[in-house]
């Protein structure tokens, strides 16, 4: 089985900003696991723990200032992966173009669900 993880914004002005990146990463997830492939979906890993985590903190208006040990933790669980999907919109976010930069030095495949989700079906079934 396929591991591939789940790359765009999360981070927002606010919480429902928050919220509705994460329900766009599940949305994409749903997807690849009904492909037949287990996800990683750091949205979820991490979601609204802005706090719990020492040096993981708001800057007051909704974004965060410091997440250096979630990224951190991010980027080792992608690169373990087989794949890199990305969310569609994912080009506003800093965090998932150094994740896709990261991801093609690796040679880890990157798909733009927006526009490659038959060339993600094409990969699956040559590379199963």
């Amino acid at each position: 089985m396929k591991l591939i993880y789940v790359a765009g914004p999360y981070r927002s002005d606010g919480t429902y900003g928050i919220m509705q990146n994460i329900r766009k990463a599940e949305d994409v997830t749903v997807q690849l696991w009904n492909l037949g492939v287990a996800v990683i979906c750091p949205h979820k890993n991490t979601a609204f723990l802005d706090g719990a985590i020492d040096g993981e903190t708001m800057d007051g208006k909704g974004a965060v200032a410091d997440v250096s040990l979630f990224f951190k933790g991010d980027l080792e669980m992608m690169v373990r992966c087989d794949a890199v999907v990305l969310v569609p919109g994912w080009q506003k976010s800093k965090g998932t173009v150094q994740e896709k930069t990261l991801a093609v030095i690796r040679g880890i495949p990157v798909f733009d669900w927006g526009l490659e989700q038959k060339q993600f079906t094409e990969w699956l079934a040559n590379n199963n």
